[in-house]
């Protein structure tokens, strides 16, 4: 095992010594999602003294960075005479560089002030390549084309991939990230993420690869040590998208129907009723609206792995998020989908362990409540512009 933890301030400049003596790391990736991580280490005055507000966590596995992001609970500290009678345990609690993303909304006109958002308008982009929307929403709202106070520090735009379809984007004061997903998904199904160089922080999207010939995980090779799959019922088979009430008032309100055919054919039928941002699907915008619904209605098959890196498949080196891979189950069965998330737990005693979770867009998120959420976040900021 090959770990390394730093800390760093938001201009990414070390702040001290490597950590060490750290007893557990735990650390998530998530495909186009913040990840998550803690780690436990003595609290030594050497240690205390870096954990400041709004410095970052830098895990570099095997000389590359594995996850670095800030620190949400930089001091969760714990002393007992009875149990330790040293310095104390401190666990540090992080995120990764997307969840300084994560804490933006757009908004309408994001050239100017707060206070002179419009009554009536949302941010549209049309007919355009996908990872064109998700690199301006990005960049306008927090990057370096948006205002001043609202730039993230030492935060760029990667090079461009060129990757993604033509899509749209129709937004009003929603989470940055949301919109993101829902371009990246309704676009050609693309990922997007954040690295860090010697002085900054870039975020980029770039196209998940087909890996299922060689990224394979059986009970064969040697290279899982365990597998829980679960197959469930589409939640969606055909979403009925109703648009927004025309403001002329001369014609009907727009209805549009997305079916997955196939899905209904092979369980049952089941209809989802849809808000539509816009009042027809001129620019595509009810239709995504709907395939975003089937898509997180999808019979999701979710499958959990605890996989065993080896010399020939090692994960962030030979697959990482959004890739798709295979994992043979051992009645017969063949699943080939994402990798939604890879969860590496180390410690100096045990080694490493990393869990990869391969199925839905839901797998690794309450689906019910997640999307409770993501549509109350739409619906309050559409009711702004009646």
């Amino acid at each position: 095992m090959a770990v390394t933890l730093l800390i760093t301030d938001k201009n990414l400049a070390v702040q001290g010594d490597p950590l060490d003596g750290w007893t557990n790391l735990d650390a998530t990736k998530r495909f186009n999602e913040p990840g998550s991580g803690s780690v436990d280490i003595p609290a030594r005055p050497d240690v205390m003294a870096q954990l400041q507000p709004g410095n970052r966590l830098v895990v570099i596995r095997d000389g590359s960075v594995w996850m670095a992001g800030p620190m949400e609970i930089p001091t969760d500290f714990s002393w007992s005479l009875a149990e330790d009678p040293g310095w104390g345990t401190v666990t540090i609690t992080f995120s990764d560089d997307l969840a300084t993303v994560a804490g933006y909304i757009t908004w309408p006109t994001p050239a100017s002030t707060w206070a002179t958002q419009p009554a009536n308008t949302y941010r549209q982009i049309t007919a355009t390549n996908a990872e064109t929307i998700i690199r301006q929403l990005v960049t306008e709202n927090c990057g370096p084309g948006a205002r001043t106070d609202r730039r993230i520090p030492t935060f760029a735009l990667d090079s461009v991939a060129g990757v993604g379809t033509s899509t749209t984007a129709n937004t009003r004061f929603e989470p940055l990230l949301d919109v993101c997903r829902r371009v990246a998904s309704d676009g050609g199904g693309i990922g997007f993420r954040t690295r860090q160089t010697a002085t900054q922080l870039l975020f980029g999207c770039y196209q998940p690869r087909d890996l299922t010939s060689t990224a394979r995980f059986s009970i064969g090779l040697g290279n899982l040590r365990s597998i829980q799959a679960k197959r469930s019922a589409p939640t969606a088979t055909h979403a009925l998208v109703a648009g927004t009430e025309p403001s002329s008032g001369t014609t009907g309100r727009a209805y549009l129907q997305v079916a997955d055919a196939a899905a209904a054919a092979s369980w049952w039928r089941v209809e989802k009723y849809v808000d539509g941002s816009a009042d027809n699907d001129a620019s595509g915008e009810l239709t995504q609206a709907g395939n975003q619904e089937i898509a997180g209605g999808a019979a999701p098959v979710e499958l959990a792995t605890v996989t065993v890196d080896t010399d020939d498949l090692r994960a962030g080196r030979d697959f990482d998020l959004g890739d798709k891979v295979t994992v043979a189950l051992p009645f017969g069965v063949e699943i080939a989908d994402l990798v939604r998330s890879i969860h590496l737990q180390a410690t100096p005693e045990a080694g490493e362990y990393v869990a990869t979770l391969v199925g839905s867009p839901e797998a690794t998120t309450d689906p019910e409540m997640v999307k409770a959420i993501r549509t109350l976040a739409r619906r309050l900021g559409r009711l702004e512009t009646r």
